[in-house]
């Protein structure tokens, strides 16, 4: 072989080499499960750090906290679980939504991350860099589209927590089934 055949053969096994290498995936912290319609769950992964916060972004702008509590602090979150104990429904009428889910080594102030989620909502993509929070903070972001419809989903109440009977929370508060608030004619007796 002459010189120049042993060049093209280095240049297009070179070449062959580059076109099939990609780019490693980059492994995501949370599933998004889809419950039919408009209404989904977050499921963090193994690995992520204990405490979380979620929100979504919507076409329209808006922008909505998913987990609320008393203290306005992130919760825990466990690997597999549903984030909040909940599924969550996305309005259909304000169209596609981003969901930011972000995971911290501490409990964080959640009214801060919403306003620096505001000032953020005209960047494309929001990492964790982008953010002033102390401690190790991971984002994870996923995108949902509601579609109308959809079945109802059994045995968990929508947009609140569905935590069974007796277990402890220190996310928030639920009342036993069965008993209701004194009213009225109680306080009389």
């Amino acid at each position: 072989m002459t010189r120049w055949t042993w060049a093209v053969a280095v240049v297009a096994l070179v070449g062959a080499g580059c076109r099939q290498e990609q780019k490693p995936a980059v492994p995501t912290r949370a599933e998004l499960k889809t419950m039919g319609g408009s209404t989904v769950e977050f499921l963090p992964k193994e690995g992520q750090h204990p405490y979380c916060l979620l929100y979504t972004v919507s076409e329209k702008g808006i922008i909505r906290q998913l987990t609320m509590t008393r203290e306005n602090r992130s919760i825990k979150c466990d690997a597999g679980k549903r984030i909040y104990n909940s599924s969550f429904r996305v309005p259909v009428e304000e169209g596609k939504v981003r969901a930011y889910i972000i995971f911290s080594d501490q409990r964080i102030n959640a009214g801060s991350v919403a306003q620096q989620l505001y000032d953020l909502r005209d960047k494309p993509m929001v990492t964790a860099m982008d953010f002033r929070l102390p401690g190790s903070v991971a984002v994870e972001t996923l995108e949902f589209t509601p579609q109308a419809g959809g079945e109802p989903v059994m045995g968990s109440v929508v947009g609140t927590t569905d935590i069974a009977e007796g277990s402890q929370t220190d996310e928030a508060e639920v009342e036993e089934p069965g008993t209701d608030a004194p009213t009225a004619a109680d306080a009389a007796h």
